[in-house]
This record gives C-alpha cells, sequence and structure tokens, in this order.
C-alpha cells in the first residue's frame, strides 16, 4: 500500500512497526524485567513484541504467568536474572523497594556490560547513589522513567526521560523505542527523574483541576459530555481531560469506567508528590499547588482510597460541599 494513501493512524502503526523492527535488526537481545505491575507488565510484553527474549520477576505469581504465556522466562531470584541479561529494566513502586532490589540484584556480582535502566518513579538522590553503586561494581545504570500511563504501556507510547551519558543514551535508545514513542535525553543522572516528578506535580494538579471543573460544571446543569467536548476544543484543553476524563461515561477507556480501579495508583501519585515536594524544598523552590495537590492525594489515601486510581479525586469532589 502506498504511504500516500495511509490515513494517519494507520501510518502511525505502520512507523511504530518499522521502529521496533529496526531496533531488533542487530539481533534480539536477553533483557531482564523487574516489575510486572499495570505498567511494567504492558512494557514487558511490547519488549516480546519486538522480538528479544525476556526474563522476568515479580512478586506476583498471575503477573508471572501472564508473560510466561507470551514467551518469558520467570525467575525466582533476580541475580540470577541479571545475570543472563543485556539490559535490566526495572519498573517498581518506591525508593526503599529499588533500592532493595538493586542491592538484591547485584550482590553476588554483576556482568561488565550489562546496562541497568530504572523506570520507577525514584528521588534523583537515589538515582544518584545507585549510579554510584553500580558503576563501582563495574556495570551501567541509568534512570528513565516514563510518562503515557497506562494507555501509553500498551501501546507503546510512552515517553522516556532518561538521565546518564550521551552514550549511554545511545546504548539504551533501541530498545526503549520498542516501548516508547519519544526517548529524550534529559542530562546527566538524576535529571531523568528530575523531569519526570516535575511533569507528575503538573498532572496531579491538572487532573484536580479538571474534577472541579467537570463538578461545577455538572451540579449547574451541564451535561459532562457536552462540556468535556468544550474543554477539548478550547484553552482548558489537556491530558486529564481529553483522554483520562474523570468522569464516568466521558472517556470509554478512563479507569472512571471501572469504577476507578486499575491505572495509576493515588498511592503512587501521593508518592510521586511527596518526592516533589522534597527536591522542590532542597532546591528552595515554591511549589504552592504542589503541596495544595499532595495534601488533597493525601486526604484521599486516608479515606482508604490509595488503591484506586487517581482520578478518583472527581468521586471526592462530586461529594463534598464548598469549603473543601
Amino acid at each position: 500500500m502506498s504511504l500516500r494513501v495511509m490515513s494517519p493512524a494507520m501510518l502511525n502503526a505502520w512507523s511504530q512497526t518499522l521502529v521496533r523492527a529496526m531496533s531488533t535488526q542487530g539481533g534480539a537481545k536477553n533483557i531482564g524485567f523487574v516489575g510486572l505491575g499495570n505498567m511494567g507488565a504492558n512494557m514487558a510484553s511490547n519488549l516480546i513484541k519486538a522480538g528479544h527474549k525476556l526474563h522476568v520477576f515479580d512478586i506476583s505469581k498471575p503477573a508471572c504467568e501472564g508473560l510466561a504465556a507470551k514467551g518469558a522466562t520467570v525467575y525466582a531470584k533476580t541475580s540470577e536474572l541479571a545475570k543472563n541479561s543485556d539490559f535490566v529494566i526495572t519498573m517498581l513502586p518506591n525508593n526503599a523497594i529499588v533500592d532493595a532490589s538493586y542491592d538484591e540484584m547485584t550482590a553476588d556480582g554483576v556482568n561488565k556490560d550489562t546496562i541497568f535502566i530504572d523506570s520507577s518513579t525514584i528521588s534523583p538522590d537515589l538515582v544518584k547513589s545507585l549510579q554510584k553503586k553500580i558503576s563501582a561494581k563495574g556495570a551501567r545504570f541509568i534512570d528513565a522513567p516514563v510518562s503515557g500511563g497506562v494507555p501509553g504501556a500498551e501501546q507503546a507510547t510512552l515517553t522516556f526521560m532518561v538521565g546518564g551519558t550521551e552514550a549511554e543514551y545511545n546504548a539504551v535508545k533501541a530498545v526503549l523505542e520498542c516501548m516508547g514513542k519519544k526517548i529524550t535525553h534529559c542530562g546527566v543522572y538524576g535529571m531523568g527523574q528530575a523531569a519526570k516528578l516535575c511533569n507528575n506535580m503538573m498532572l496531579a494538579i491538572s487532573m484536580i483541576g479538571v474534577s472541579e471543573a467537570m463538578n461545577l460544571a455538572v451540579r449547574q446543569g451541564l451535561d459532562a459530555n457536552v462540556f468535556a467536548e468544550i474543554i477539548n476544543s478550547s484553552t482548558g484543553r489537556c491530558w486529564a481531560s481529553e483522554i483520562y476524563n474523570p468522569v464516568p461515561g466521558v472517556c470509554p477507556t478512563a479507569p472512571a469506567n471501572r469504577e476507578y480501579a486499575g491505572g495509576f495508583s493515588t498511592a503512587l501519585i501521593t508518592k510521586d508528590l511527596g518526592l516533589a515536594s522534597g527536591v522542590a524544598n532542597t532546591s528552595n523552590s515554591p511549589i504552592p499547588l504542589g503541596s495544595l495537590a499532595h495534601k488533597v492525594y493525601q486526604s484521599l489515601c486516608e479515606k482508604g482510597l490509595g488503591n484506586k486510581d487517581f482520578s478518583v479525586v472527581y468521586d471526592l469532589m462530586k461529594k463534598e460541599k464548598f469549603g473543601l
């Protein structure tokens, strides 16, 4: 089929397939993947689709079985996984788990040619600490957190924010392109996380803003779908309004239609806002809206909603009166 008669959607799908095919021209790589949650499982699946051999670990047996059914090899120990991998990608919940996982994974030494890629959201300080620890053992470590949510992980359209040397960025770029459409070199170690924390703070603020506006519109009698169409063709348009709208029935694929199950948990956005607050403190940067967003999401966790998608903040707005 001629490219001139392809629709934009078909052209995008074709180009993504081409990128994945080109990424394996040098041969399939052995890639370790630690952390098969809502994001990680989809990312690992896309690496398999690209032709790479996956070595996986997760504390969830069903998560491991799901990847094994697609051809991945499951490991009981991350140290063994790392020894059999050219690249190791970690996608884990928080600082403590990431730190402990790398201690366990590298306790018996590392292959000097292995590149460790952490795509979790952690503090820039921990990135620098891990980089020193891994490099002292003879291997390489970079930070490469992601943005795009579960939809981006499913569709291999994530944005990767990479912290490391130019040579390390070039070494991992083809692998990351199997899972994302934009791979950006942000600078030295920790700069990927610096970008991610700023992005997630803005995401939390915008989700609260969209929830407030949608609730105000509905309470005045506006139809939610009509108002969403207005926002998304006006200056209020954003990812939270267009792709991930918090009102049930507006975006068919959004967690709001599943009683806020799955997606990006309230506990995780609260954790990220805490990390952003810490970085703001050390850099002497004012974040009045970021601090307020942190308090709002902390209150959701206190109400037992930590496992719900972070768009559940709309449900809180819907039930509250003026003066929250």
